[in-house]
């Protein structure tokens, strides 16, 4: 039978050189600048608290959109959620309506859910694009000011800093980051991610961290942070060293690996000391995964494990498991179940090394970005969009 799993052990004591200082936010320090990049259906509060307990750093929730949570529609109640380990609470808005904007920072402040908000102008996804919003919300600059404005004095009302997170742009025609990060610094955003890809290559290719080392030089009076490739820590420090960054954004990178953050602890502190975890250890800390899931749902287990399911072939990327095994572990049904699925590996078997490295996650091919009717035409808003805007604010979240 498959122990218990238990937490991570203590990081090392040592005395080191940290490989960059804390990261300031306004009023917020992250002692390790490194940021859990929001991810729909997987960086709610289970799997953030899981990473927390192997790496500092800043723990972002799924996105969530203005409307549904103005509305307080249930599920975005949900993912805005922290528990009271949860320290600093951050949650990350997508909207493409300034006044819709202004409503969902006022009720975040008034009603005290979050220290940190994130604007969200970097998902690529169709249903969102074709709204205007995401990566292709940008190009329209004032649109894009006003949103952003109107979410920092909103905020400011409660001492709360925001930031931008977004893409290079639509596609190498049609690049907005440069001018989009000037933008929200003079808006007053206290920082700015970039994810070193447009949103025609949707996950696909190689980030450009030349252009986030641009990004880095154009804005010398705030933190920019990058986000792309990063499969390991050492990834992070090149990041570092090539761009000038004050900071690393992990999205992909860790699923699967709630221990990255523990190796990314590690290197920006100057340490040597990486997880590489055996069957043992990727079997624990699934069960954790999976058991922390439960109180999530409200205790619904059957819908907790249906959600592990999407990380089984993360967590044991590169590992030995049987086909029959995979099989059954992405369609279990209850905790006792998996917890006897667990078991049946052969928990001896030490790490597979380069097999469990690397890139995870779909990559997928570049993609038609989905738009508005004429929206590249100019980059402001002609009548048609405007009203568009007005009435297309998507209404569901974590996407």
């Amino acid at each position: 039978m498959l122990e218990r799993p238990t937490t991570p052990p203590e990081a090392s004591e040592t005395p080191v050189q940290p490989l960059l200082p804390p990261l300031r936010l306004g009023p917020i320090t992250v002692d390790t600048p490194v940021v859990l990049a929001p991810m729909a259906g997987i960086t709610n509060t289970a799997f953030r608290r899981l990473c927390r307990e192997y790496g500092g750093g800043l723990y972002v929730n799924e996105m969530v959109t203005a409307r549904a949570l103005v509305e307080r529609r249930p599920e975005s109640l949900r993912i805005i959620k922290h528990e009271p380990d949860e320290v600093p609470r951050s949650v990350q808005l997508y909207s493409v309506d300034p006044v819709t904007t202004g409503h969902a920072v006022r009720m975040l402040v008034e009603e005290d859910r979050a220290d940190h908000i994130d604007l969200n102008f970097g998902c690529p996804v169709p249903k969102v694009t074709r709204k205007g919003g995401g990566s292709a919300l940008p190009w329209k600059t004032k649109l894009f000011e006003s949103i952003v404005s109107t979410a920092v004095r909103e905020a400011s009302r409660g001492n709360i800093p925001v930031t931008v997170k977004m893409r290079k742009g639509i596609d190498e025609d049609h690049l907005t980051y440069i001018n989009a990060g000037k933008v929200a610094r003079d808006s007053g955003v206290v920082a700015v991610a970039l994810h070193g890809r447009t949103a025609r290559q949707h996950y696909s290719g190689q980030a450009d961290w030349d252009a986030i080392k641009r990004l880095r030089d154009s804005l010398t009076d705030i933190p920019v942070l990058g986000n792309g490739d990063i499969w390991s820590a050492e990834d992070a420090v090149r990041m570092v060293e090539q761009t000038g960054v004050d900071g690393v954004v992990v999205g992909r990178g860790c699923q699967g690996r709630p221990w990255l953050f523990g190796d990314l602890q590690a290197a920006f502190e100057g340490r040597p000391e990486r997880h590489q975890p055996g069957v043992s250890v990727v079997c624990q800390t699934l069960l954790r995964h999976a058991e922390m899931l439960i109180p999530y749902f409200d205790g619904d287990e059957r819908k907790a494990m249906q959600d592990i399911r999407k990380h089984v072939a993360w967590y044991f990327k590169g590992y030995p498991v049987g086909s029959k095994l995979r099989t059954q572990l992405v369609t279990v049904e209850s905790l006792a179940q998996l917890q006897d699925l667990l078991g049946q590996l052969d928990q001896s078997i030490g790490y597979p090394g380069e097999d469990a490295e690397g890139p995870r996650g779909r990559a997928g091919s570049p993609k038609k970005v989905h738009l508005p009717e004429d929206w590249l035409v100019d980059r402001e808003l002609n009548e048609d969009q405007r009203a568009m805007i007005q009435a297309a604010e998507v209404d569901t979240s974590g996407g």
